[in-house]
């Protein structure tokens, strides 16, 4: 005969991983690293190489409207076989 189990998933899934974080040595120095490397990659690195395209190209809540006037503009240029405007060229193209 089968015992039900009555704790529900996630607290058997919580129970599981709390188990393993507890006995662990090396591991934990491994996902201190990794926490570092995507804090690195997620705050850091947005900063000052991902800028806000949309803040700086839209008015305030006109985002959706810039989106859109884009979208069409490329789909204009590649219907008309015509080359896209200069600030839409990529960097191989306007070479």
């Amino acid at each position: 005969m089968a015992v039900m189990n009555t704790k529900s998933f996630f607290r058997r899934a919580f129970d599981l991983y709390y188990d393993g974080f507890r006995s662990m040595t090396l591991g934990r120095t491994l996902w201190l690293i990794i926490g570092i490397k995507l804090f690195i990659m997620f705050a850091i690195l947005k900063v000052f190489f991902f800028p806000n395209f949309l803040k700086q190209n839209a008015g305030h809540g006109h985002e959706a409207d810039y989106v859109a006037t884009e979208l069409t503009k490329r789909k204009a240029a590649s219907v008309t076989q015509e080359p896209p405007p200069q600030d839409l060229a990529t960097p191989q193209e306007a070479q």
